[in-house]
Parts: structure tokens; sequence; C-alpha cells
């Protein structure tokens, strides 16, 4: 009996999901290809590639029928933002007693921004090793100890310490706190001066290349309030300037790391000042979120939705590599923005539109730390108490079909039962993060929701593909992240194979769908870092 009910239940789902429209693998490739192409020029913050990009995506969106959800009945949420471009003038030098000055070179050595929004950023102070730099009560972890740190310049790892319990800062599973955005967030809130994060490839999980491709151009920053103060330098060191400025320590870093490592690291000075001029050009940029929505056709529900978002941006043009200097970003983040209009044309084309609403929504500045998406959450077009769910497409892959999908996250809400019973209807495995250590789901979009109380999660393929090697997927993998990661290689190829990305499409959608008939507001499971984040936005139980 148990089986035929299931089957009769499989039956039942198949014939219902019958009803939607189909996606088309033919329009997210045609999305892609002009999203990534050079016309674009790299779809830059506030650059006319932005400009192209975010018309686009609205023609798109109102000739599928969706509804304009942004700022005054359009479908652009004004994103306020400032341009951060280091000028050439600007130095950095280790000083040290009885020692010769060392003068760092930008875009060789570090790369970095003022924080503070200010055109001129003088600084001459005391470098503290302050470990990985991490507060979490929850862990009972401080690399602070207390130490006043007030006007100096904090210098640190990224990263966090290792673990293989679950319980201390996610196992194998990069929290938060190993973030450069956490680090630099609080060094502004420890009073420092500066703060220097030393790369290193196996800290950080990806190389000195992609760090200086993203910080070496302008850095847009969300506009600071008043009142609100911001570092005067926020800068990545390479492997080999951050042996030099811990030099007087007579210390390694591969000693310092070991040091941070341990529970009862306390700060020290390095015995060197670290001396800044760090001249700025500030541009002030309304960029651009998208909005767009399609309204629920519960008369009681449907001020609720269920939320799709993918970032439009990447990082436009910068430096050159093997004379490209388009950073045309295809699979990051093109492939996104593809899906999640193709979903919004799905939607609008439902004969019978689910309870809850659906919202479609293109961030600005994601490559410069979740800017739109964090700029979204405090300003959103449906409150956060009453989003049911943010599904965020972030790189996708152009290699055909899988026999899992990833939705690291999920396992967090209760929507746990819909996602295993959507994939297992489409005959999907979950696969588990491949990669838990670079910390991917505080990578993307998603987070800047799950911060303010949303369950929120990502959709991507896994790596089990279909008629390919069983390592098909991890190579590739790696072999994207080595090769065109944040590189100007990062480029559409008319050979590329879309079903992939048609069937994540097809599962968000459903997926989708049966959160938005679904009898209660999702939300996080008890003892969840998100869930008090969740109770004060205030929830309802419907």
């Amino acid at each position: 009996m148990i089986r035929l009910t299931s089957a009769l239940f499989t039956l039942a789902f198949a014939a219902a999901f019958s009803q939607t429209p189909p996606i088309s693998g033919d329009k997210i490739r045609a999305d892609v290809k002009y999203l990534a192409s050079d016309e674009l020029e790299g779809r830059g913050v506030g650059t006319s590639g932005e400009r192209l990009a975010t018309d686009y995506i609205a023609r798109q969106l109102k000739a599928a029928g969706v509804q304009p959800a942004g700022d005054n009945g359009a479908f652009f949420q004004r994103v306020p933002l400032v341009g951060c471009t280091t000028r050439p003038s600007a130095t950095l030098a280790i000083e040290a007693p009885n020692a010769a000055r060392v003068a760092l070179q930008f875009g060789t050595d570090y790369v970095g921004t003022a924080y503070s929004q200010q055109a001129s950023n003088d600084f001459d102070a005391d470098a503290v090793f302050v470990g990985h730099g991490i507060s979490a009560p929850e862990f009972h972890w401080d690399d602070y100890k207390g130490v006043d740190l007030r006007g100096k310049v904090l210098v640190y790892f990224t990263n966090e310490p290792p673990s293989t319990d679950p319980a201390f800062f996610g196992g194998r599973a990069l929290t938060y706190y190993g973030r450069w955005t956490y680090k630099f967030e609080e060094a502004a809130r420890r009073g420092a001066v500066a703060a220097l994060i030393i790369h290193t490839a196996p800290t950080a999980g990806y190389g000195w290349g992609v760090v200086s491709g993203s910080w070496s151009k302008e850095i847009p920053e969300l506009q600071l309030r008043p009142g609100e103060n911001g570092l005067k330098l926020a800068a990545w060191l390479s492997e080999e300037a951050g042996a030099k400025l811990v030099a007087s320590s007579g210390k390694t870093l591969d000693q310092l790391l070991e040091m941070a490592n341990q529970r009862s690291f306390r700060p020290f000075p390095l015995g060197v000042h670290v001396a800044g001029k760090i001249d700025v050009k500030l541009r002030r940029i309304d960029s651009r979120n998208v909005v767009g929505r399609v309204d629920g056709a519960d008369p009681q529900l449907k001020s609720q939705a269920v939320l799709y978002s993918a970032h439009w941006d990447h990082l436009g043009i910068s430096k050159p590599v093997n004379g490209d200097k388009i950073y045309n970003g295809a699979v990051d983040n093109a492939t996104g923005c593809a899906v999640v209009l193709e979903l919004a044309r799905a939607w609008a084309a439902l004969p019978q539109k689910p309870k809850r609403s659906a919202v479609f929504l293109f961030v600005t500045a994601e490559e410069a730390g979740l800017l739109g998406s964090e700029y979204y959450g405090k300003h959103p077009e449906v409150p956060t108490g009453e989003t049911a769910v943010d599904i965020n497409y972030d790189a996708l892959y152009p290699f055909g079909k899988t026999r899992d999908v990833s939705v690291t996250g999920a396992e967090r809400t209760t929507i746990w039962p819909l996602v295993e019973r959507d994939a297992a209807s489409m005959g999907l495995s979950i696969a588990p993060d491949a990669q838990p250590e670079q910390g991917h789901y505080y990578r993307s979009d998603h987070f800047s929701l799950a911060r303010v109380g949303v369950p929120a999660f990502s959709i991507s393929q896994g790596t089990n593909y279909i008629g390919k090697p069983a390592d098909f997927g991890k190579t590739i993998f790696e072999q994207y992240n080595n090769e065109h990661y944040h590189r100007p290689s990062d480029e559409y190829h008319d050979d590329w194979n879309f079903e992939g990305m048609q069937q994540m499409a097809e599962f968000g959608l459903r997926l989708g769908i049966d959160i938005a008939n679904s009898p209660t507001l999702p939300t996080w499971k008890p003892g969840d870092e998100f869930l008090s984040a969740r109770e004060k936005s205030g929830v309802s139980g419907r």
C-alpha cells in the first residue's frame, strides 16, 4: 500500500508539473551569449556595461509579462555606491627600527583601497598580528583577548582555525568568520586604522592572480551613512610581501599561522610601523538592482513571495591577461542571470498562478562583497518576514546534465523535505558540498538574505555528469577555478551545452512553486545561526 500510494503521488505530481511552461535552453543560451559579449565590457558596476546589462534584463522581464517591482513603478532599484580607485600615487611602506624602509608596490605586493570613502588617507601606525582576527563567542574563540587595537594596523590570515568537528567552526566547512569581508568588518568595529590580509593560496582557497585581478581596479562600496567610519586601507598582501612585513618578529608565515590556530593565541606587535598614503579617486555611482514580480493567486498569501536571485555584475575591464582586458564573466554570472530570466518567463506564463507571488531579483556589485543583495535585504520589495525563500543562481557550468544537484544550506531550513522530494521526482540525488572548506555558502548573494532571516541557498549542478567519466565534474570545476575564474578567459563559446542549466532551472521552478503553495512560511531549523534573524523579521505562521 505504501508503494502504491507513493507511486500515485509521483504520477499526480508529474501530471501537475506537466501543466507548467517548458524551460528553454535556447533562450538561456541567447541570454548568456549577449550578457557575456564584449559589447558589455565585462558588466562592470557604474559603466556602460551596467546600463546595457540591466536595460536588457528589464526588457526581457517586460516582454515576458513580468511586472516592475523597483523604485517608483520601474524595474530598477537604485543602489547608492561609491567607486574607490587607488591612485598610482598611493604609497605603502614597512618601517622597522635599524632597518631599511621597504616600499610595497601596488598591484604586485598589495591590492586594496580605502573604505573611508575619503580622497586622502594617511596613517603611520604599529602593525599588530591578530591571528585569524576572529571573535566567535559561540565557539569560545577570541583572537583579540581584550587588547585595545584602536589606531593600529591589523595583520592577519583569512580563513579560520582548522577543524574536523562540525560543532566547531563548521568542521571542514568554512563559516562566515573565515571570509575576508568579516575580517575587514571586524577591524573597523575594533577601531583599527587599516587592515592587511596576508594571502596564501591554502588559506584563501585561490591564487594571488584572483585577488590582484579583483582588487587592482575600482572597488564599489555601499555609501557610508552619516557618522559612519571606514578603514583608511583594506588590503591584501602577497605572500612575499607578507613575509617581509613579519620578518622583524623573528617568525615565518608558517609559524604565525600555527600560532593563529591555537585557542590561546593573543595579539602581539610585529615590531614595525606601516606607513600609508592612500590616495583614492572617488566616484559616486547610482547603480541598480533589477526587480520584477508576478503576483500570486491567493488574495491573502500573494503579499508573500518566493524570491529568485542572481547577480548581473562582473569585473568589467581590468588587468590584461594574455592581451585580453575584458572580464566577460560568462559562467560567473551570465549563466545565473539567464536562468533566473527564464524562470521569470516560465512563472509569468503559468496558466494557474501559485498562491504566493514570485519576485525576480538581479543584483549589482556581488563581486565587491554582495553589496546589491545587502542593499536589497535592507530595502526589500517584499518584507523579509513575508519572503518565503531566496533561491539563488551563481555560476552554472555548460557541460550537460547531471545526476545530482547542489543545494548547500537548504538542509538547514524547514524547506528540506520539499527539496528532497522535488529532487527525487527529477531523478536527482543531493550532492554534498564538494568544497566545504571554500565557504561557498557565504560567498554568494543568498547569504545577504540569510543574514536578514530569509531561508536562502543557491542551486547549482552536482559533479556526477551523465555520459561523462566519474571524475569529470571535479576535474572541470578545478579547471575553471584555476584557469578561468575571475579571468578574461571566462567567455561564452558556441559549443557549450545548456541542457544542464535547463535542468537546474526546471528543478528551481518545481521547488519554487511548491514553496509558493506550501501552507506555512519556511524558517530555519532550531539552533541555526540565522533563526534569530528570522524570528526578528516578523515572520508569520501562514
